[in-house]
């Protein structure tokens, strides 16, 4: 079983507002998100949304608000990982702002993680690895002991992960001009 947290409790400083409720193509980006690890075949999907931001009710995800948002990036992985079933045997982190992620590429990450399941696997962009990533259970404690504004990329980087090469990895819409950019 491997379940999918989206990371989506961000504020959203640069770009106005919370991410997560943006528009693209008619559906929220956390929708979209749900959406997609859902198609990939994750169960349970797990979406991390901040205080008050109202969950858009996808069937098949549990929506946790986390009230430590403000930390940074940690808070919410920390709050999706300690949700986690003990029949998961690993997690797919996936940021609810890269729009060029699709169920075929969870789909590839997933093949690859299962090709080793000790090992994690990611996504490779701009010379570095990074999400969506899946992280074998084992990794659950370093996960769980992040701090700050930080991923998983120091883990990734330090257990070698896998890596499955995505040019669109880069494209998140961080700014009002990245939005406006991807909407042309």
């Amino acid at each position: 079983m491997i379940a999918a947290v989206i990371l989506a409790a961000g504020a959203g400083r640069r770009m106005g507002g919370p991410k997560a409720q943006l528009l693209i193509g008619g559906d929220t980006l956390l929708r979209r998100a749900a959406r997609v690890a859902l198609e990939a075949g994750c169960a349970p999907v797990v979406a991390i949304i901040g205080e008050g931001d109202p969950g858009p009710g996808v069937e098949g995800v549990q929506f946790l608000p986390n009230p430590q948002a403000a930390e940074g990036m940690a808070s919410s992985l920390r709050t999706g990982i300690a949700a986690l079933p003990l029949a998961v045997e690993a997690v797919l982190i996936l940021a609810v702002d890269q729009v060029e992620v699709d169920a075929a590429l969870l789909r590839r990450l997933l093949a690859l993680a299962a090709a080793d399941p000790s090992r994690p696997a990611a996504c490779a962009y701009e010379g570095t690895l990074g999400v969506p990533a899946v992280l074998p259970r084992r990794l659950f404690p370093d996960l769980l002991a992040l701090r700050g504004d930080r991923g998983a990329k120091a883990i990734l980087l330090r257990e070698g992960a896998t890596a499955l090469p995505f040019p669109g990895g880069s494209a998140d819409l961080d700014t009002p001009a990245d939005l406006k950019r991807f909407r042309r």
